[in-house]
């Protein structure tokens, strides 16, 4: 499989809190999935979406993902994803990773004595990080996407 049929990244810029804009409302409830509740309708407080999804802003940015390897996590092309670089590459996490010079968003795995690059789409085979040139970039917090379709 050739790398540029993987979920790819573009970066977008760091996570600076300047110009971010004043904090919005948030409502003093949970939206439900199912029949909604007119007792709900209040707003409790404010929040500031930024420094909810960015918690260290020196080591924090956003990148673009490209593709489609990466669609159950959530993950579509288009999509916004907040990458904390301060965070360990654990097993299990869903990393940014230059794998031979080329960014990619994977989780990432240990198998038996191995470490492996996995995507979440069935249509993707694992790749093992075994003599592979690699250099993680982060560890992937947060994905933004535009339920309307437009990726902005």
């Amino acid at each position: 499989m050739s790398l540029s049929h993987r979920t790819r990244i573009r970066v977008v810029g760091r996570a600076a809190s300047e110009g971010v804009g004043p904090p919005r409302p948030l409502m003093g409830c949970r939206v439900r999935a199912g029949f909604p509740s007119p007792a709900d309708d209040h707003l409790d407080a404010e929040i500031d979406l930024h420094a909810h999804v960015v918690k260290r802003p020196a080591a924090t940015y956003f990148v673009r993902a490209e593709g489609d390897s990466m669609h159950g996590d959530g993950i579509h092309h288009g999509d916004l994803l907040v990458v904390d670089r301060s965070l360990e590459p654990l097993p299990g996490r869903v990393i940014v990773i230059a794998l031979e010079g080329e960014p990619t968003v994977k989780r990432l795995e240990r198998r038996g004595s191995g470490v492996w690059l996995v995507a979440s789409n069935p249509r993707f085979a694992p790749i093992p990080l075994a003599g592979r040139e690699c250099e993680v970039w982060g560890v992937v917090t947060h994905v933004v996407h535009d339920l309307l379709g437009r990726a902005p």
